[in-house]
């Protein structure tokens, strides 16, 4: 092989691309071709600024995790990945123009700016603290990595002051806003009629030859779907750490251990941040000696300090454990002695003179109150490990394993079976997609296979075979006569209601009739309580009777017909001052202010100059 590589390193083809290496090198130099190799391919460019393929592929992968949190059942293969690539693309260009408008307005945050952000936000606290833990484990969970988060944090903040600040300019004319409350706060004056199903039911008769003609109109109706009866073995988390047993020297071992993770120390601390300029020496020589000479530390924070939040607080950051702050900050911090000032300690942010105001050791729960918890989480980290492997044993077994019980009593799991599961589904754990799909796949349905091992859940698995399968049937009229004269006799009474009501209606119109008997409203809003739903509806969707004369209509519900006869509608009442008209005004301003937004957002992004490779 080496020999090989020697004789074709002296061969034609080795010198003729030597040579296109030379000239790139003297045409466009080194940079062409390094660059060439370690340039980040990108997906999109928008007004010259790189959407890199790293930032798609990584937004993609979140966006996909975000969609399968958002089913009932999580499964992978009912994302349609194609288009989560074409939003998360056409996404990340909309906020690539927003955050270059943003910054065309020299709008922006620095990261003492964030940081601030970041230690008021009432998710990251813990009594009222800035916890550490607490925000890497949130922003985690998110499936994000703290970096990836400020950044982001950075980004929408800025867009988000642009679009409050065009949202703020939104305007409600007030003729608007009047003439919606005077609609929202009209009433009517109207008289009702109703007839009940019960008054109509001896009217109703669903003949022999009305069921069959039904039955054959409608027989695809009354094709039972194909069914497969099925056998099923469930792995499930829960149920492993609920049989594992806990003895109490485990238990108050693992107490002893996590007791030390509630009483971590905790120190409050102050600080005075200059940045780190050419004159931070002279500035923080000037500090020290204030110091020095006894003025107070909170006053020369107000006064020097750039961190802006704490320094109306006199320094003042609250109590943190380690792991909150930057690592030299946080060693100046936790090497003083209460009330000493260490000596400046230079970070990211800047230069910084830290005092130590207070030192806490919070005292753990009693291993009484914790027993419960810690007995749950010891029992699944135990299980855990033995649902890992299990779940491995199994998956091996099944693969060749001409049916479940063997596997079942090999790993001492139960055997279960569900009857009746369709294409469509069944009962859990038949409701998962993924599971079902297999079941009906060729091998499994055809072949006699056991579908594969399939996660249905947070730590629950499923292995299922098909016991039985039974081909779509055609039902017998008389399986479904009942059913048939059912939805007859729902028609039938429905069609009397409406007769019913059209004759009342005939009368009233006709001057024959008086209604004098019939239920009157004077004067009723549209939150009639005493009035059935689809009555309210249809008075208020009424015409306005001509003056001193009616309008009339009908509605028809399954279980009831109304007609109704409409005498006057009143225009509702507005009273400028009232609370209901300043909401209504502030609704209708930020709708206002939303639509100019999004045609703001739409102008920049027609005006964008966006190339896609």
């Amino acid at each position: 092989m080496l020999q090989d590589i020697r004789d074709n390193a002296q061969g034609t083809i080795a010198k003729v691309i030597i040579g296109l290496l030379i000239i790139s090198l003297s045409i466009w130099g080194m940079d062409a071709i390094i660059g060439g190799f370690t340039g980040e391919p990108e997906v999109a460019t928008v007004n010259g600024n790189d959407i890199t393929e790293r930032e798609f592929l990584r937004t993609v992968q979140l966006e996909t995790q975000q969609r399968l949190m958002q089913m009932e059942n999580p499964d992978p293969s009912l994302v349609d990945e194609d288009q989560v690539r074409r939003d998360v693309l056409e996404a990340l260009i909309q906020e690539s123009v927003l955050t270059q408008d943003a910054a065309n307005q020299g709008l922006e945050l620095s990261d003492a700016d964030i940081d601030s952000l970041i230690t008021q936000m009432p998710q990251f606290q813990v009594d009222g603290q800035f916890n550490r833990d607490r925000f890497v484990a949130t922003v985690r969970n998110l499936g994000v990595g703290v970096a990836e988060f400020r950044e982001s944090l950075r980004k929408n903040y800025v867009v988000n002051q642009v679009r409050a600040a065009i949202v703020q300019t939104g305007l409600a004319v007030p003729a608007q806003a009047e003439q919606l409350l005077a609609i929202q706060n009209q009433t009517r004056d109207f008289r009702v009629w109703t007839v009940n199903a019960s008054d109509v039911a001896e009217q109703v008769s669903i003949s022999d030859d009305a069921v069959a003609a039904y039955y054959e109109d409608n027989r695809d109706q009354f094709r039972e779907a194909e069914q497969v009866d099925a056998a099923y073995i469930t792995l499930s988390l829960g149920e492993l750490a609920e049989s594992i047993e806990i003895s109490e020297d485990d238990l108050r071992a693992y107490y002893d251990q996590q007791a030390e993770e509630y009483a971590r120390e905790e120190r409050r601390a102050a600080h005075i941040l200059i940045e780190a300029d050419a004159d931070a020496d002279e500035t923080m020589a000037t500090i020290q000696q204030r110091l020095a000479d006894g003025e107070s530390f909170a006053a020369l924070a107000e006064e020097f300090s750039i961190d802006t939040v704490s320094a109306e607080q006199g320094g003042d950051l609250g109590f943190a454990g380690r792991g909150v702050y930057d690592e030299a900050f946080e060693n100046a911090l936790f090497a003083l002695e209460t009330g000493e000032v260490s000596e400046p300690v230079e970070t990211s942010f800047g230069v910084h003179l830290i005092r130590l105001e207070e030192v806490r050791r919070n005292e753990p729960p009693t291993f009484e109150e914790l027993r419960d918890e810690l007995r749950t989480e010891l029992a699944r980290a135990q299980a855990s490990e033995r649902f890992a492997e299990v779940r491995t044993q199994l998956a091996d077994a099944v693969y060749t394993a001409d049916d479940l019980a063997g596997p079942a009593e090999e790993l001492g799991l139960e055997v279960r079976q569900a009857d009746g599961v369709t294409r469509e589904g069944g009962r859990a754990p038949f409701d998962h997609d993924g599971l079902v799909r297999q079941l009906f796949s060729e091998d499994v349905l055809n072949a006699g296979y056991n579908t594969e091992l399939i996660d249905v859940g947070d730590d629950v698995s499923v292995v299922a075979r098909v016991r039985e399968y039974r081909e779509p049937r055609q039902q017998e009229l008389a399986e479904v006569r009942d059913e048939i004269v059912g939805v007859l006799e729902a028609a039938a009474v429905r069609d009397a209601l409406s007769a019913r009501a059209d004759e009342v209606l005939a009368g009233v119109e006709s001057g024959e009739l008086s209604t004098d008997s019939w239920q009157t409203y004077d004067d009723q809003g549209r939150g009639g309580a005493d009035l059935e739903t689809y009555v309210l509806q249809k008075v208020f969707s009424m015409p306005r009777p001509d003056d001193g004369g009616i309008t009339t209509g009908k509605a028809v519900s399954s279980e009831q017909a109304a007609v109704v006869v409409l005498e006057a509608v009143n225009d509702g009442e507005v009273d400028r001052e009232s609370q209901e008209y300043t909401q209504l005004r502030q609704f209708m301003a930020q709708l206002e202010g939303q639509r100019e937004y999004t045609a703001y957002q739409q102008y920049l992004r027609n005006q964008a100059e966006i190339e896609r490779p």
